[in-house]
């Protein structure tokens, strides 16, 4: 067997107490089947049953005993064949042991590989662990158990333990429950064994690893701490996004009799100056261009390569920090596991020593990092500390990429304590809202947390697999409903919304919502009638349909809403500038028409202005605005309108009302302390 395959042997438990979750198991173990198919194809899988009424295996029929254990499959090359016999498994009418299965699938791998062959072995055993398992010959369980991990470990097999506790009842002897966790346990400390307890059809799907990934190294180099002290540390993934598989390009254009046939399709492509030439350019008379403005800049391979910026691996500690300065949404890519090098022994306690600290102190460090000599870029990110609680098991670090400034993203929102306390909730609305986000949490105490990230498949790949097992095997077959499982996972649970129905209309009751006739889809929205940040707010909003909005300049007669209509325009980038402009001039001709009406008028008009330069972050705009229109009422002795705007309270718009604003601070007159420029 090669290194990089695999030789499986499912162990699964079709006694009695297993029948009700049997048809998820079957689905589990199918999927794992198809997986393989499309990944791993000279993968090798054998499968064992127990606790069925006849025995068939080749330590019963050598030395006898064994009973209620059958071989459906010998190892072999994996199929579609193997994907039907495990989505039909026996239902046994006796308790199993799942001991005895267990050294007959160990049988089996050692028989098959023995313990030179390279590659990987792996038992994989399916089960409640509710049956009693029999004694001994000679000696206790423990040392039995401890036998057969030794062997396991010296015969390079590894084993993994899938323990259904779905469906526990008052039949079920708690004793012999405790008596197989813990013989169970054993194989942990012995050999290399994992058991996984899982209490529904969905943790059952995502706790057999469908694909196995070998640990591959990103790095193997120095941690250095100082120019004198250098740690030797490895790197690997830790999480890694699971893709669809690669889909290739399918010709049909070879003759039906060629068996031999690969169906692939090449592409060859041709550069030309233009389409009308028939002359290809050679790779060497091309070049690289970039776009700068209206023109493209040439840039040759030689000057591509001086511009790079030349590193040189390793890994540098920049410093520590406190742990709430590293937010969470700071980290970028995928996160990797450092850890020292285990040939190093010194480095193991230099690791362990550092993350001890850190994890006292609550702090990280911050690293730069370049992976390989010559590499392109330089990666900062965050060291957290991972304290093992295991002897066996070394200190290490989990790694995250931090970003540059150039990286983030910082939207700016008014802050919820400037609404009107019309828009905030009571304190019983507050309290539906609580029992609702009570009701649908994930991981109440006295269950098991749904949706574990370790046991939760990702559906859209697993329907993926299953729909091309069944393409496979027809090429008219229908896409197939979606499975109850799965559904759990993109649906909300109806159990809990029926049981907590009461909540559920408490808290629509609490917040009703009513249909305005007067909004329409796809439109802008603007407040109307108060000013902006105000606490009597007024909850009224005008939308305009972009689509229907072809105003384009600020009339005489209703020159709020022409406003509205054009500063809401996104059929153009010059519309909002043209739409401000157009109002400074309409509010500066009613001012110097100098009646009360046109008065009243411009007021209005200028309440708009400082609501649309607030919606679309404008405040030089208006402030600028609003100063002039201060020193032209003085200039020409309107004081009337002076007092007329005062009273109104019409400030300039503040950094809390929009983020690119010269004012520190509100006033209740046209004239506000400003952050002082400094002069050149």
């Amino acid at each position: 067997m090669a290194r990089n395959r695999e030789g499986l042997v499912l162990l699964v438990d079709v006694g009695p107490a297993m029948h009700s979750v049997l048809p998820d198991v079957e689905k589990t173990c199918s999927l794992l089947m198809q997986k393989k198919i499309i990944y791993n194809k000279f993968d090798e899988v054998g499968i064992v049953v127990f606790g069925t009424q006849e025995t068939e295996n080749e330590l019963a029929r050598d030395i006898g005993g064994y009973d209620n254990v059958c071989v459906l499959r010998d190892i072999k090359v994996v199929d579609e064949f193997v994907v039907d016999r495990v989505k039909r498994l026996p239902r046994g009418p006796v308790a199993g042991d799942f001991l005895d299965a267990l050294i007959v699938g160990m049988d089996m791998l050692i028989k098959k590989y023995g313990a030179a062959e390279r590659g990987k072995k792996r038992l994989c055993l399916i089960t409640n662990a509710a049956c009693p398992t029999k004694d001994p010959f000679e000696g206790t369980k423990d040392e039995q158990v401890s036998t057969i991990a030794v062997k396991m470990a010296a015969e390079g097999i590894k084993m993994e333990s899938i323990v259904m506790r779905a469906d526990a009842s008052g039949d079920i002897d708690e004793k012999i429950i405790e008596e197989n966790d813990h013989l169970l346990s054993l194989f942990s400390t012995n050999a290399i064994a994992k058991t996984v307890y899982v209490e529904s059809p969905l943790s059952l799907l995502g706790s057999l690893k469908t694909r196995r990934v070998a640990p591959v190294t990103l790095f193997r180099g120095d941690l250095e701490i100082n120019p004198s002290m250098k740690i030797k540390v490895w790197i690997y993934k830790k999480v890694a996004e699971e893709r669809l598989p690669t889909l290739k390009m399918y010709s049909d254009k070879a003759p039906p009799s060629d068996k031999f046939a690969k169906h692939e399709v090449k592409i060859d492509y041709d550069y030309k100056v233009t389409e009308e030439t028939s002359e290809v350019l050679a790779p060497e008379e091309r070049i690289k261009g970039f776009r700068y403005g209206p023109h493209v800049i040439p840039v040759s391979p030689d000057e591509m390569e001086t511009l790079k910026f030349k590193t040189e691996k390793g890994m540098k500690l920049l410093g520590f920090t406190d742990a709430s300065n590293i937010l969470r949404h700071y980290y970028m890519k995928d996160v990797n596991l450092v850890v020292p090098d285990p040939s190093k022994e010194k480095s193991v306690i230099a690791v362990s020593a550092i993350a001890r600290e850190m994890k006292q102190t609550n702090k990280v460090a911050i690293v730069r990092c370049v992976w390989r000599n010559g590499q392109g870029n330089v990666v900062v990110g965050v060291l957290t500390p991972n304290v093992s609680e295991r002897d066996d098991t070394p200190d290490s670090f989990y790694f995250n990429v931090l970003p540059f400034a150039e990286d983030i993203r910082e939207f700016p929102f008014p802050s919820f304590s400037r609404f009107p306390a019309s828009w905030k909730p009571d304190e019983q609305q507050q309290a539906v809202a609580d029992n609702l986000v009570k009701m649908l949490d994930l991981a109440p105490s006295p269950k098991e947390e749904v949706l574990k990230p370790e046991l939760t498949p990702n559906p859209v790949l697993q329907r993926f697999y299953e729909y091309l097992d069944l393409k496979s095997r027809s090429t008219d077959a229908a896409l197939p409903p979606m499975d109850e499982a799965f559904k759990r996972i993109m649906e909300q649970d109806t159990e809990i919304s029926s049981t907590n129905k009461s909540i559920t209309d408490s808290f629509r009751g609490s917040f009703e919502v009513k249909e305005n006739p007067k909004l329409r889809k796809a439109s802008k929205r603007l407040l109307r009638d108060k000013p902006s940040g105000s606490d009597d707010e007024d909850s009224r909003m005008i939308t305009y349909n972009a689509n229907e909005n072809s105003i384009d300049t600020v009339g005489d007669a209703n020159p709020v809403q022409d406003f509205e209509a054009m500063i809401s325009r996104r059929d153009g980038n010059d519309w909002i500038d043209k739409a401000i402009s157009e109002m400074k001039k309409r509010i500066v001709k009613l001012v110097e028409d100098s009646t009360t009406d046109e008065g009243d008028k411009a007021l209005e008009c200028l309440l708009a202005l400082r609501k649309g330069c607030v919606l679309e972050q404008e405040p030089k705009q208006f402030n600028e605005f609003l100063n002039h229109l201060h020193e032209l009422c003085q200039e020409r002795k309107l004081s009337h309108f002076l007092e007329h705007f005062t009273s109104k309270k019409i400030t300039l718009i503040p950094k809390s009302e929009a983020a690119d604003s010269d004012v520190v601070e509100e006033a209740g007159d046209f004239t506000v302390k400003q952050e002082p420029k400094l002069e050149s």
